[in-house]
């Protein structure tokens, strides 16, 4: 039997509203995560260490930053056909916007006609996790169904946050019902205090995906979103599968990060997904060299740790700090501090984000505290410390207390 040509689609069209002012300037999956990466990065490096070598990026809402990180970045071998494009909205159907991700998919039918795929792996682009998808895409086959849905069990009490899949009683690999944020969940059979969660990731038999989209794009009704609209499709033909992620091996995974994934599309999430990277031992492991996730190589010099002007130490403990960095007589506690981020004598940074080219002055102190790309936090001045004052100051402030600095900002 010949292998079966698949293709990947990764959706990376959305605004991002919540997590503004990260999103400002930027589409969400092109904001910056872990120091060195952006959110793209974890989408694109698990189909890449999965052996797909035709990928597409669909970009639409301030896709600049985006465009240009998978340019610079994603290069693969033309001579090979291997490829990752960013392809931004065509209004090849008129003039007019993407309407949801399944007009995405039905504007960009014309590469799927090009490169005739007989798979087509679809998935989004702002979930931090890693996944082996050929076992998936193998799984897929197997099942004969039109489409397979990825889920991974989280506790029944969170049901309401999540699309549930439901399986059906006879074949445990066929989904039988496939739930928004349902309030009255029923427990797995193997499992009664989970569900099964959809992760956004589908595989689909390429011309069955051609035509749910093309029909979907005829239904006045329809939202054209491909887990509101194309999936229940699918699910009430009878036609869609579940893979469970428990299922999935990935090489070089440890116990403590092999099932993991997080939708960091909170302001909390992706503060919390940042706090999971600082440990010893860390939720997520960002140095598994069997599966390693890709990011733009900077030609920037090490990380440097001094002392001040006066001969006083820093301290450095449980942080990531990136490339290009110098730390003078400064105390930095569980943060992630992205490139050539300047920290001064007796400033403190602590339970805090740090994006590219931040400076905190002498005496500074941030605390519980997103810091977009260049912001400077002058000498002996406060973020995160006072929320209230954050507020006063026009900084965002999430309800459990993080200040958020937009780009570029003076803190005086």
């Amino acid at each position: 039997m010949a292998p079966k040509k698949v293709f990947g689609i990764v959706l990376a069209g959305g605004e991002g509203k919540r997590l503004m002012p990260l999103t400002a300037d930027r589409a969400k999956p092109a904001v910056p995560f872990g120091g060195n990466y952006r959110l793209v990065d974890f989408a694109l490096s698990n189909l890449i260490n999965s052996g797909l070598l035709q990928i597409v990026v669909l970009t639409q809402y301030k896709s600049h930053s985006l465009d240009r990180h998978v340019s610079q970045t994603w290069r693969l071998s033309s001579l090979t056909n291997s490829y990752v494009a960013s392809v931004p909205a065509q209004q090849r159907l008129g003039k007019r916007w993407f309407a949801g991700s399944a007009d995405a998919i039905l504007q960009s039918l014309n590469l799927l006609r090009d490169e005739k795929p007989d798979i087509v792996v679809v998935v989004g682009a702002d979930h931090v996790y890693r996944m082996d998808f050929r076992q998936m895409i193998d799984a897929h086959v197997e099942s004969g169904a039109g489409t397979t849905v990825a889920a991974i069990r989280q506790p029944i009490e969170l049901a309401d946050q999540f699309g549930v899949i439901e399986v059906s009683p006879d074949d445990p690999a066929r989904i039988a019902a496939f739930r928004e944020k349902p309030s009255d969940a029923s427990g797995l059979v193997d499992s009664p205090g989970q569900v099964l969660a959809s992760m956004g990731n589908y595989v689909f038999d390429a011309d069955r995906l051609v035509d749910a989209v093309l029909r979907d794009g005829e239904r006045a009704e329809s939202n054209h979103d491909m887990g509101g609209d194309i999936i229940p499709d699918f699910v009430s033909r009878g036609d869609a599968a579940v893979y469970d992620l428990n299922r999935n091996e990935v090489p070089g995974a440890t116990d403590r990060d092999r099932y993991y994934w997080r939708d960091v599309g909170t302001i909390e999430s992706f503060y919390d997904a940042h706090m999971d990277l600082i440990s010893a031992l860390p939720v997520f492991n960002l140095y598994n060299r069997e599966w390693p996730i890709y990011s733009e190589q900077l030609n920037s010099p090490p990380a440097k740790f001094v002392r001040d002007a006066n001969g006083n130490l820093g301290m450095l403990v449980d942080s990531i700090v990136s490339l290009g960095s110098l730390l003078s007589g400064a105390h930095v506690e569980r943060s992630v501090l992205g490139p050539w981020a300047t920290i001064e004598s007796d400033a403190r940074v602590v339970d805090s984000i740090l994006f590219d080219r931040v400076r905190i002055g002498p005496g500074a102190r941030v605390q519980r505290a997103i810091l977009d790309k260049e912001v400077v936090v002058e000498p002996g001045a406060t973020v995160g410390v006072d929320p209230q004052a954050d507020q006063a100051r026009g900084f965002t402030v999430t309800e459990s207390g993080i200040t958020v600095v937009g780009k570029g900002v003076h803190v005086a």
